[in-house]
């Protein structure tokens, strides 16, 4: 029988930290090997089970990052821009695949993970859920079958504590929408409107944030034209997607060449 992947999970005291550990422990083909969280959190040093409420797990929560991941082969991430690149930067050092789900990273912060590279695997993506990684490449071949008759807008709803706008799952979308259309995204994105805006430009590409109660996550992608309009939709429930989805990715890594990835390459549906 093959020996279940060693997965270290960051940030474990959030909604996706909880999310994920319960999804890794109830895996036969993962085992929980370390838990992180930051410096002088009230965790640290206590059992995870127990911080949890739980029985003890024997995983004890820590902040030493090169020595929590001792001994695993993969780490998966969903914190925060600055805390991600240091994570990826310890990962790399030590030999371990780097799943990043963290959302809200800028292009100057994406390109401070380390480089593809003998030490360097990293699987990231703004939305880990099967579902929303077919509404991306649905989204490209829309685009590209319609002309800028249809202007697109994204639409996302997510809980009240997410801290970041448009979502990361909007951007791939509106970025999957450039491609169709042969444009960059940062030369036809809108991402407000407020006041005397003036009429809408063509060929531009829309973007609107709802932020309400404990909505988990839903996207719409928008092609409206004189007399038609057609809704691109995913929604999700249940956190539990994204956690299935990030373990997918983990195990996906066990004999892959160093580089970086993405859930299209996870999926198999990196060439269509």
């Amino acid at each position: 029988m093959t020996k279940p992947m060693g997965i270290v999970v960051t940030g474990v005291s959030g909604r996706m930290g909880r999310m994920l550990v319960e999804t890794i422990t109830t895996s036969e083909k993962a085992r929980l090997v370390g838990a992180l969280e930051r410096a002088g959190h009230a965790w640290i040093g206590q059992d995870l089970g127990q911080a949890m409420g739980s029985a003890p797990m024997g995983v004890m929560v820590s902040d030493d990052i090169a020595q929590t991941l001792e001994g695993a082969d993969v780490v998966i991430d969903f914190t925060a821009p600055t805390a991600t690149i240091g994570f990826a930067q310890a990962a790399a050092r030590a030999g371990v695949a780097h799943v990043i789900g963290t959302t809200g990273m800028s292009g100057a912060e994406i390109a401070q993970l380390p480089p593809p590279s003998r030490d360097a695997l990293i699987v990231r993506a703004g939305n880990m859920s099967l579902g929303v990684n077919l509404l991306v490449q649905l989204t490209k071949q829309v685009a590209a079958a319609l002309d800028e008759d249809y202007d697109i807008e994204v639409i996302e709803a997510h809980h009240n504590q997410k801290v970041d706008a448009p979502s990361g799952t909007a951007l791939m979308l509106g970025e999957a929408a450039a491609q169709g259309r042969g444009v960059m995204l940062e030369d036809v994105s809108d991402r407000a409107r407020d006041g005397i805006t003036g009429a809408r430009q063509r060929g531009h590409i829309g973007f609107a944030a709802i932020r309400g109660g404990d909505i988990v996550g839903e996207h719409d992608v928008l092609f409206a034209a004189t007399g038609e309009r057609i809704i691109l939709r995913h929604v999700a429930s249940d956190r539990s997607v994204f956690a299935r989805g990030a373990l997918k990715a983990a195990l996906w890594t066990a004999g892959k060449a160093p580089g970086h990835y993405d859930m299209l390459d996870v999926l198999g549906l990196s060439e269509q």
